[in-house]
């Protein structure tokens, strides 16, 4: 019996005759809906014609998360007064509650992605509601570009509504095609803000790390929160580990604790969605943000923390990054605390910084891993993306590096098109990484085995499983927790997808009860997918490229590989730049050139070989932290990647001066090295001008007559410029090394020899001799200048930005009424006494001998009186001897 009254009482209806309006109209509709007014619940009903007397019509919902997935289609069921499976149902990773009656599916949105793959018409379904789409999953996007390609060109009648509590309206209206815009008004109940920042300054989270002070000072807040307000406790934190460090930290509460995260049970996940007669505390991942009411939750506790991926393209690593959580989802979590009554939020941070946070969550689209996507977009047949209405195009870089990988698997060709081996990889619903170790690893340790170890590297086991993968899958075999039941299942479902290559396995799609049908695909796409959904992108492990499928894996026979070996064997063809040799005490190079360090007390300290699954990079280390890992022999390394096995000379500069070599490499590791006693000229080459650029041109022999030279081209090359080349900068004469220093570099093998290049004579060549200007060097910039006594000067042109300096006796320039000039420079004379030292300095000698002459031959004639001191300079006779010299 529908519970009308409840139906009723959703604010949502005031805005459905506008939304049912927009669809007829226009085909899609944007619905922006805050917490709690239905639009999850009491949208789909009447789109699909159950409530409301409107044309029976099929329905799939689209959520993020499987609890969300569950949880709308029990509250659907309850309110048409059905069970879930009849009219209403839902399908997620690994369990589908439907049947041939259901009208309105609810499902995740990796499982319609499969199934739009699989089935691009989906024929015989009328309407899809893209639920809480302001969280921009990788997922979502890649679902609403789909559909607006099926709608474009197979199925215009299809209609498409993207429903968000808090999310860019305009953007998503634009990307529908200028959809009209829905809202509904919300009649949520009042929530009070408490700022409740620490005491104390924390520090930020950096990567996966959150200082255990702030989660010290959020469990503090809830147990304040228990005591100031009334009503269940929903607290947000980052992941399940925080999770679990806050839980151990309200021992003693009078409330009941539960955890909710995605890898919780179905039955404590049920438990927080269903009213109880305690009180309770729960803590919460992001998934209890959107599409649940929480029922008997008064208060909200928000760190202010989430969780995004983030890859390491340079170092091959993937993984989450704890960040601030955006405005955006502070209302969102913010607004469970007014679902059902007015409410308070307490909110971990100072007021002042909220305005600071950024406006909504970064799209995944922007910092995962794109090689899923790039492989759904190419099975689409569109391997670029390139025609895909997306809200934000994929980073260059990012499908670059998964073009690498779809490559390297043989998923897609060298032009990007998909290839049979990568139409039967999406169909396994894995990443293409796992999807390569399942279908490679399959053929040496059969279905099951190599199943179950990719289910293991699907969903990362908890900390406690420890990081060796064999004891973990051991653990797993073995285990009744509900990580091993989900385990079980997931393995299960990847041995059926092995044994069943067209994916013929999978949940069918809903009956067909309208639609247009047409067998047309919608870009020229491969044959469909399994229903089943891929991994969440943001737990998946990143990296560079690998191999398709090594040789002579199966000659190994499945029933002969032990589990250690086996374990090793999967995660090296997953992930074989991660394979990593020991340098000892536990740490570990891995072939990407990153280090690994093993955690003390690890069973796996003492493998010479490591294939490694999970790693991150703490704050402030060069090396990576080795989370998942199994020991694997040299064999399985060098053949899981082969591809990154190289012999190659290597001539390199090292501990100042040339190394050359023959090596053996695995990637960065070095498997064998030896002497290279006639290293090829060119290699040798690069390695002296990496020596020049890492010491600086002084492993040259510079005499003063070569110092003199460069310092007389850079005096030309300040004033003049022109055809006068820059000398003064080591790196840009690096830059020209072939204008002057051929032929002496190629005939140089070593140090030695380049100590023996005369770097004046090979400055010569650098001269602007094509233009004829090299002729006039001595005239523009001569290196010694003839004053009044006839002696011959050497000039100063090293100041870098000065003057030439013409450093002389003061007695040679009697008789010299203007300052020299050079190049139309005047030069600064440093006038010296009788003894050589420094007696005065001008750049105007006119000036010098009616002024300043008078205070140095008062302060210097009794000092010298053998040297002659005229009253009258500019006239007197320039000379460089003494008085009595002068009257000889």
């Amino acid at each position: 019996m529908i519970r009308q009254a409840a139906l009723d009482a959703l604010p949502v209806r005031e805005a459905l005759p506008e939304l049912v309006s927009a669809l007829d109209g226009h085909g899609t509709a944007v619905l922006c809906a805050p917490p709690g007014t239905g639009k999850t619940t009491l949208v789909p009903l009447v789109l699909a014609g159950l409530v409301g007397g409107g044309p029976r019509r099929r329905v799939i919902v689209a959520e993020p998360r499987r609890i969300a997935a569950r949880a709308a289609a029990r509250r659907m069921a309850w309110l048409l007064g059905e069970r879930v499976g009849g009219a209403v149902g839902f399908t997620v990773r690994g369990e589908r509650v439907a049947g041939l009656g259901t009208v309105v599916e609810v499902v995740t949105t990796g499982v319609l992605l499969q199934r739009l793959q699989r089935d691009q018409e989906l024929a015989g379904v009328d309407v899809v509601v893209l639920d809480e789409c302001h969280e921009r999953h990788l997922d979502a996007d890649t679902v609403a570009a789909f559909l607006l390609d099926v709608r474009e060109t197979l199925r215009p009648e299809l209609r498409l509504v993207a429903a968000s509590a808090t999310t860019d309206s305009a953007g998503w209206a634009r990307v529908l095609g200028g959809a009209p815009v829905v809202e509904a008004a919300g009649v949520s109940y009042p929530v009070e803000t408490v700022w409740a920042p620490p005491a104390r300054p924390v520090r930020p989270p950096h990567g996966m790390r959150v200082d255990p002070a702030q989660l010290a000072h959020v469990a503090s807040v809830v147990r304040r929160a228990l005591a100031e307000r009334s009503g269940d406790v929903l607290c947000f934190l980052p992941g399940v580990g925080e999770i679990a460090r806050v839980a151990g930290q309200l021992g003693g509460v009078d409330a009941e604790v539960l955890q909710v995260h995605g890898r919780a049970p179905a039955a404590v996940q049920d438990a927080a969605l269903t009213a109880s007669d305690h009180r309770r505390v729960i803590l919460a991942t992001a998934v209890a943000e959107s599409s649940l009411t929480v029922p008997g939750v008064r208060v909200v506790v928000d760190s202010g923390l989430a969780r995004e991926p983030r890859v390491d393209h340079a170092r091959g690593l993937g993984a989450l990054a704890t960040v601030r959580a955006s405005r955006a989802a502070g209302r969102q979590r913010a607004g469970r605390a007014g679902r059902e009554a007015p409410g308070t939020v307490y909110r971990c941070w100072a007021e002042a910084e909220d305005g600071r946070l950024a406006a909504f969550p970064s799209p995944e689209i922007r910092i995962a891993d794109l090689a899923q996507f790039a492989l759904q977009a190419a099975c689409w047949g569109d391997p670029d993306a390139a025609g895909l209405a997306l809200l934000d195009p994929p980073p260059a870089g990012a499908m670059a590096a998964a073009r690498e990988v779809l490559v390297a698997v043989g998923a897609v060709s060298a032009a990007g098109g998909v290839t049979p081996r990568g139409q039967r990889m999406a169909r396994l619903g894995l990443h293409p990484r796992l999807a390569r170790a399942l279908l490679d690893g399959s053929a040496a340790l059969g279905a099951r085995r190599a199943a179950e170890v990719v289910a293991l590297l699907s969903e990362e086991p908890p900390r406690e499983y420890g990081d060796d993968l064999a004891a973990a899958w051991r653990r797993a075999r073995a285990g009744g927790d509900a990580y091993a039941a989900r385990w079980r299942a997931e393995a299960h479902r990847l041995e059926r997808a092995l044994q069943d290559p067209a994916g013929l396995s999978a949940a069918p799609p809903l009956p067909e009860t309208g639609g247009s049908a047409s067998s047309s695909p919608v870009r020229g796409s491969a044959p469909a997918p399994a229903a089943a959904p891929p991994p969440d992108p943001r737990t998946s492990n990143a990296g560079g490229p690998v191999s398709a499928a090594p040789p002579a894996l199966g000659a190994r026979g499945a029933g002969r590989v032990p589990d250690d070996a086996a374990a090793g064997l999967i995660a090296a063809l997953a992930f074989p730049e991660r394979i990593a040799r020991s340098k000892g005490s536990g740490s570990f190079l891995m072939a990407s050139g990153t280090g690994a360090d093993l955690g003390d007390g690890s069973a796996l300290r003492h493998a010479p070989w490591l294939a490694v699954a999970v790693a991150d990079r703490p704050p402030h280390s060069a090396a990576a932290r080795i989370r998942l890992a199994a020991a694997v022999d040299e064999d399985t390394a060098l053949t899981a990647a082969a591809h990154l096995r190289a012999d190659a000379d290597e001539v390199h500069w090292e501990d100042g001066d040339v190394v050359a070599r023959a090596v053996q490499r695995l990637g960065a590791i070095e498997l064998a090295v030896r002497p290279l006693r006639t290293p090829g000229p060119v290699l040798v080459r690069a390695a002296l001008l990496d020596g020049l650029r890492a010491e600086g041109l002084a492993l040259l022999r510079w005499t003063p007559d070569a110092l003199a030279l460069r310092a007389r081209l850079g005096f030309l090359h300040r004033t003049l410029g022109g055809a006068w080349p820059d000398v003064a900068d080591d790196a840009v004469l690096l830059e020209r090394a072939d204008d002057w220093l051929e032929p002496e570099l190629s005939r140089a093998r070593r140090r030695a020899d380049l100590a023996r290049i005369d770097a004046g004579q090979a400055l010569n060549r650098l001269l602007p001799w094509a233009t004829g200007e090299a002729v006039r060097l001595d005239e523009l910039a001569p290196e010694r200048l003839e004053v009044p006594s006839g002696s011959r000067i050497r000039l100063d042109y090293s100041a870098e930005h000065g003057q030439p300096v013409l450093a002389v006796k003061l007695q040679e320039l009697f008789g010299l009424a203007e300052t020299p000039r050079v190049a139309g420079v005047p030069v600064l004379v440093h006038l010296l006494s009788p003894a050589g030292r420094p007696a005065a300095v001008t750049a105007d000698l006119a000036s010098f001998w009616q002024g300043g002459y008078r205070a140095v031959r008062a302060e210097l004639r009794g000092r010298y009186p053998k040297h002659p001191w005229p009253e009258d300079p500019a006239t007197a006779e320039p000379t460089r001897h003494t008085n009595a010299r002068l009257r000889r």
